[in-house]
């Protein structure tokens, strides 16, 4: 089928790209970087219709969007806030999509939810605390970002204990190793250089996006390799 084939070919084409950043040729970003999310938004489109299709499609495109801008960030800081605001918006519509997911019909786990609320704001304040002596002007953007994709990893965990087997941790799977990218971003940004952080970024993000794209389209009955 189309949309197994083009996951088969984005995994595929992941390894390669993620290998030649490994190996340091950066300089090839540019060419390679943009061709990766269009695999997975064409594995979407051509997938059966179901009720957040379009919503996903929205999230994925988003986020090419800011792929492409933050490919600029070097030449100017504009680029790297509109590419944050880019994102920004993905994770936005990625909450919608996680609360519109079908749920089963079982009693709220309050004490589940409460530790994996405390978690999340754990790592939210303890994240800003480490980054905001450093970010300067940006200190509002970035509060509000780290915020939004906090929110974003609550409704996948919300999500973990009330949507089906296995689309529910193939999501919060991805939503958690999106939070690491993210953060790994940040920390290589304004806090303290990371070795080979390109290839830690884009590995954890490729991954994430791959885990929630299968994810939420198990959710949405019709295997998916």
């Amino acid at each position: 089928m189309k949309n197994s084939t083009l996951f088969k070919i984005y995994i595929a084409f992941s390894i390669v790209y993620l290998l030649i950043l490994f190996l340091g040729h950066e300089n090839l970003n540019f060419f390679l970087k943009p061709i990766l999310i269009p695999i997975l938004i064409f594995g979407v489109y051509f997938y059966k219709n179901f009720p957040t299709k379009n919503i996903l499609l929205t999230a994925l495109i988003f986020s090419w969007i800011g792929d492409v801008i933050l490919l600029f960030s070097d030449i100017s800081e504009i680029y790297f806030i509109l590419g944050l605001v880019s994102f920004l918006i993905s994770h936005i519509v990625y909450c919608i999509l996680f609360n519109r997911q079908t749920k089963r019909n079982l009693k709220k786990n309050s004490i589940a939810i409460g530790i994996g609320t405390i978690l999340i704001a754990c790592y939210l304040i303890g994240m800003l605390s480490v980054l905001l002596p450093s970010l300067g002007d940006l200190k509002i953007p970035v509060i509000v970002y780290a915020s939004v994709i906090s929110i974003m990893l609550l409704f996948a965990y919300n999500g973990l204990l009330n949507w089906n087997e296995p689309g529910n941790k193939l999501v919060f799977s991805g939503a958690l190793v999106f939070v690491i990218s993210d953060s790994i971003l940040a920390i290589n940004k304004f806090y303290n250089p990371i070795e080979k952080s390109s290839f830690f970024i884009m590995l954890t993000y490729l991954v994430a996006q791959y885990l929630i794209v299968i994810g939420i389209l198990k959710l949405n009955p019709k295997n998916v390799e």
